[in-house]
């Protein structure tokens, strides 16, 4: 009866260990609660009502996890899919609850596979939880979300990024969790049994001071003057034909202006609201005009050919190519199942949203005698394809348009993410967004200017493109992904020698 009675009590505490290690992340920087939530969570596997509700417990804290850090997709499908408040609650409620299912795995991974000795919360701990983020990464498509690492960002811990990425930097702040754990509630012992862990975090945390001086990249050629339109167009006004030619007109009177004072203007995701066929003329006076003044001019617009439709980016003036969307947004941007789900709710026929995956190897666009790699809102997210589509070029151009989750958190997470790629590839970005953020971020992550959400303004400054590879980009997340591989192996080998 007491140990029913202390479960129960406990059970509420995994869900509030999940939605406080949200406040790691953006908006809100407390990077110390990503910590201590993993803390809470590793203490409570340690108590024995617990040890056998494994996935209840994992699960429970993926729902706090999701629910309160993954909460914007109420917006879009509300809002914008003009579903009703019960069923846009049912839907984002499934997907969070989905979500927090590989939570439950992970956990009940562990709970198996754990020994009890101070390696556990060193090793095995951040290492099943680093393979658990890695497969979501990939996994039904992907959603490569709320990772622990970046709440490193902003943290003297920050200069692992270039060497060991976002999955690295959350191996060392899961294991300082679990570690610190361990430490409080490690029963008598001696002191190296109870501080080990710690102060082997301790020491990978502190190695970074060396390595966080090395200048992974250097910069090539002169800084590049640039301005980021942020239009600030209702979704409701952006697809209907009544507003159409207004849309157009502004873009022209700002890319104008800009083309003639800047090196560089960009323009948002799907910027101009029609397919580029469709707006050729328009388009080639752009064209026209960005070559003459020797700049360029570069926004997103869907394309079409013999092969589908594509969310695309393309180049005008002294910038050329175009880049296809490879990582489609479901249900925003193509509809799974679409026999049976197209027309059943307003959600699943959003404006836009069948278009085809763009070809793996899609050219980056050149700038005059450089690149420049370019991807397009959810692609900026995904930690490796980032890194891999960025060895050639001198920046990154990332263009959004995070109106579909209106006042919510998503942008700002979405923001950091971007922020986080330029601190990885050594690189700096331009953001561009609809209405907001956009931003300059040079190559350590740091924003330099930035523009105000739900504004319509020009936001300029410079841009310094930069060569060399970091090793992140040389090597990917290959690294800390094999060493968890490795160490999860080894705990089931030890487990059937037992």
């Amino acid at each position: 009866m007491v140990a029913g009675r202390i479960t129960t009590w406990l059970l509420p505490l995994p869900v509030l260990a999940g939605s406080g290690y949200v406040l790691g992340l953006a908006p809100y920087g407390l990077w110390p609660a990503t910590v201590i939530a993993v803390a809470i969570l590793y203490a409570l596997l340690m108590r024995t009502p617990l040890q056998n509700r494994a996935f209840a417990t994992g699960w429970l804290f993926g729902v706090g996890q999701f629910g309160v850090g993954a909460s914007w997709v109420y917006v879009s499908i509300n809002v914008y899919g003009q579903a009703t408040p019960i069923l846009a609650g049912t839907l984002t409620a499934t997907f969070c609850a989905g979500l927090a299912v590989l939570s439950g795995l992970q956990i009940s991974v562990f709970c198996r596979l754990r020994n009890d000795s101070w390696t556990d919360s060193v090793l095995l701990f951040p290492s099943i939880w680093v393979l658990s983020e890695w497969t979501r990464s990939w996994l039904l498509t992907g959603f490569p979300w709320l990772y622990a690492g970046y709440a490193g960002i902003d943290t003297p811990l920050q200069g692992w990024g270039p060497i060991l990425g976002v999955y690295g930097l959350g191996f060392i702040l899961v294991a300082a969790g679990s570690s610190l754990s361990h430490a409080i509630l490690q029963g008598p012992g001696s002191l190296w049994r109870r501080s080990a862990p710690l102060a082997t975090v301790c020491v990978m945390a502190l190695l970074v001071y060396p390595l966080q001086n090395i200048a992974w990249t250097t910069p090539i050629g002169p800084p590049l003057s640039a301005a980021i339109y942020q239009p600030n167009i209702p979704l409701e006004e952006k697809w209907d034909r009544r507003y159409f030619r207004e849309i157009l007109e502004r873009y022209a009177a700002v890319g104008n202006a800009g083309l003639r004072e800047h090196d560089l203007v960009l323009l948002p995701e799907s910027a101009v609201p029609a397919y580029r066929d469709a707006v050729s003329d328009y388009l080639n006076d752009f064209d026209a005009l960005a070559a003459s003044e020797e700049a360029a001019l570069i926004t997103g617009i869907p394309t079409r050919n013999d092969g589908g439709r594509y969310n695309s980016i393309i180049g005008l003036g002294t910038a050329s190519g175009q880049h296809h969307k490879q990582k489609l947004v479901p249900f925003g941007e193509y509809v799974p199942l679409e026999g049976w789900l197209r027309g059943a709710i307003a959600f699943f026929d959003l404006p836009m949203s069948n278009f085809q995956p763009g070809p793996v190897q899609s050219p980056q666009l050149r700038l005059g005698a450089g690149t420049v790699a370019t991807f397009i809102c959810y692609e900026i997210v995904y930690p490796d394809f980032v890194s891999a589509g960025t060895r050639d070029a001198g920046f990154i151009i990332t263009v959004s348009n995070d109106s579909w989750f209106g006042r919510s958190i998503g942008p700002l997470q979405h923001l950091e993410m971007a922020r986080f790629r330029a601190l990885a590839t050594g690189r700096p970005l331009l953001r561009g967004t609809n209405n907001g953020v956009s931003a300059f971020v040079d190559h350590t992550g740091t924003i330099q200017t930035r523009g105000s959400q739900f504004t319509e303004e020009v936001i300029a400054g410079s841009i310094q493109p930069r060569t060399g590879e970091t090793p992140v980009m040389r090597f990917g997340s290959a690294p800390t992904v094999t060493l968890g591989f490795l160490v999860t192996l080894g705990a089931i080998l030890r487990r059937r020698r037992l």
